[in-house]
This record gives C-alpha cells, sequence and structure tokens, in this order.
C-alpha cells in the first residue's frame, strides 16, 4: 500500500506539463472531458472573456479553427474572469454570446480561473512554478499551443493575434 503522502502527491501530479491530458475540466454544458478527449489533434487553449478590448479575437480564433480543423487543430476556449471581472457571465449567457456576436462553434468549457489561490490544474500545469511556461497568464486570451501528443510547444501573450504570422505559423508546424 502506498504511503498517504504518495496517493496525495500521486493527485497533484498530473498537473505537470508532462501529463497535460490527464487533467479534467467540464464542458461549458457541464459534463467531464479532458485533453485526452483530443489526444491526435493540436489543440489551442485560450482564456476568454466577453467584455475585454481582445474580446474580438474570438472572430479570428473561429476562422483558425475553421481553416485548420480538418488538418486537425482543435481551438478550446477556457472563459475566465479573472481579469476585471470580464467575463461575468453564465455558460449560457457566454455561449449564446460566443455564437450570436462571432458564431463560435469551436469547444468552448466551463469558466476556470487561470491565476491565483483557485488556479485550474491545467494552467498550474501550463504557468505555474514548474509549468510548461512559468508566469501568470498576463491578461485574458493568453494562448498556449499544444502537440498531437498533448505537449505543450509555445505560449503566446494576449495582443499577439491568433492570425498573426507567429501563432499561424506554429500551427502549420504542429500540424506537420
Amino acid at each position: 500500500m502506498k504511503p498517504l503522502v504518495s496517493l496525495i502527491a500521486a493527485a497533484v501530479i498530473p498537473a505537470s506539463a508532462a501529463d497535460l491530458a490527464a487533467i479534467p475540466f467540464k464542458t461549458i454544458e457541464g459534463k467531464e472531458t479532458s485533453l485526452a478527449a483530443y489526444h491526435g489533434k493540436v489543440v489551442l487553449v485560450v482564456n476568454t472573456a466577453s467584455k475585454c478590448g481582445l474580446t474580438p479575437q474570438y472572430e479570428a480564433l473561429e476562422a483558425l479553427y475553421q481553416r485548420f480543423k480538418d488538418q486537425g487543430l482543435v481551438v478550446i476556449g477556457f472563459p475566465c474572469n479573472d481579469f476585471a471581472g470580464q467575463e461575468p457571465g453564465t455558460a449560457d449567457e457566454i455561449v449564446t454570446f460566443c455564437k450570436t456576436k462571432y458564431d463560435v462553434t469551436f469547444p468552448l468549457m466551463e469558466k476556470i480561473h487561470v491565476k491565483g489561490p483557485e488556479q485550474h490544474p491545467l494552467y498550474t500545469a501550463l504557468t505555474g512554478k514548474e509549468g510548461a511556461f512559468p508566469g501568470d497568464v498576463a491578461w485574458n486570451f493568453g494562448k498556449f499551443l499544444i502537440s498531437k501528443d498533448g505537449k505543450p510547444l509555445q505560449r503566446f501573450e494576449p495582443r499577439t493575434t491568433p492570425d498573426s504570422p507567429e501563432v499561424t505559423s506554429a500551427i502549420e508546424a504542429a500540424l506537420q
């Protein structure tokens, strides 16, 4: 039998960058999922908000998703209210906003915290002290590119638009 400390450590270890696929989260409809559901796909993880100066990036994210989804890209939006209360809505309000204003079809997940004491384990694995890209998410629309085999590849700051050459060339390379 494993000592209790080992069992507790095992519960925390999936938050490491090496095992992103094991970290559970919920879809915006409340269904359990994880990055394992997207194994074999290149994933762009983005913390989103509906009332931010960068909110128009939803349009570019959707265009990016449409452009590359048949080649294996999935954009995943994680609504987040950590920055100046810019995502105050309920799940239904977020979905309605995204679909009516930006015709979003890429997967949206349940609202989470990307920084602070309630930081979601996925973001701990991406940005924590031991994470793939240490350092807090600076604002809404921070982006993380994950390889087909679940490895973190690249981080893009919020003002780097989804249609920038930096992002599109990284996605093209990851899709190869």
